[in-house]
Order: C-alpha cells, then structure tokens, then sequence
C-alpha cells in the first residue's frame, strides 16, 4: 500500500507534467502583427508556423467587420462555401484549440472576403512529431507580407523551465518532509 507521502509525490508530479504540456503549446496570433485581416497574406504565414496538438490559434481582428468560419473540407475551402461551416466565431478575439492531428480550414464569414483570399489553411502535427511545417494554398490574392507570431518561442520556453524547475523543487521538498 502507498504511503501519504508516495501519494503526495505521484500527485505533485502528475501535476507539474500538466503545468509543463501547458506552457510548451504555443499561442499562434494568425497573420501575425496585421491580423485577421484582408491585407495579410494567411498562405506565407501559414508556411512559416508549425502548429501542433496542443497549441491554439487567435484570430484577432474588428468584430462586425470580419468573423472566423471553420469550413468542414478542402472543396469548402477551395469554393468558399460558408454553408458548410463548422463552427463560426464574431468575438474579435477568437481562439481556437488545436486538439488533434490534421487539416482545419478556416474563412472569414463576410460576403465576398474569403474569395478575396482571406481564408487559412493548417495542418496540425503531433506535440511529439518533427515533422515540418503548415501548409497553406497559394491561391490568396493578397500580396502583403506579414510576420510570423506565435508566443512561446524564447519566452514559452524560459516559463517552462522555471515551471520545471519549481514543480522538481517541490515535489522534492514534499518527498523530504514525508
């Protein structure tokens, strides 16, 4: 039979193993510093992401000028068929949790944007494969560039090791004083 104190030391891990998978998901604002928005080419940014299980995408634009539509397949994407949708989103600050493994489409719901080139394509990957990076249709019209944004480079990192370094500490602590 486990002691209090094995008990206490398979909790305190257990949940320093959560506080560590939270910080290593990254925080992709989609089209980086511009946004949700008709002048940002999604096809380059998309390219320059590596999206995984785990992370989340923000779409940051002017609610009532854009919204956030998730199209069920690649014939939706390609055609902009927003009867299709999945899921639609008008908050201005939407966030989506990438949860598994594949290919998400995404299109703004305002008549006429999507077929402007305002529509994103990913492609997640497992937290623990290598493989390489999103793809996305070069068919958007758009010519802007923008840069690539996801939270969790230097700084994601640098909380995770402290995250670590705190949970080792204190389960090493409560091991001692059991």
């Amino acid at each position: 039979m486990m002691s209090r104190s094995g008990l206490l030391l398979v909790v305190a891990i257990g949940a320093a193993l959560i506080l560590v998978e939270q910080c290593l998901a990254a925080q992709h604002v989609v089209g980086g510093a511009q946004g949700w928005d008709q002048s940002t080419d999604f096809s380059s940014w998309a390219s320059a992401q590596t999206f995984k299980v785990g992370d989340q995408l923000v779409f940051k634009y002017s609610s009532g000028l854009h919204s956030v539509v998730e199209l069920g397949s690649a014939s939706a994407y390609k055609s902009c068929d927003l009867g299709t949708s999945l899921d639609s989103m008008n908050t201005g600050k939407d966030v989506v949790k990438l949860d598994k493994s594949g290919t998400r489409y995404f299109a703004c719901g305002t008549l006429g944007h999507c077929d402007q080139g305002m529509k994103l394509k990913i492609t997640t990957v497992s937290s623990s494969g290598t493989t390489s990076s999103t793809t996305s249709t070069p068919d958007s019209p758009s010519s802007s560039k923008s840069p690539a944004s996801s939270t969790s480079g230097a700084s994601g990192s640098f909380a995770s090791f402290i995250v670590l370094l705190l949970a080792l500490l204190g389960t090493s602590l409560i091991f001692y004083m059991f």
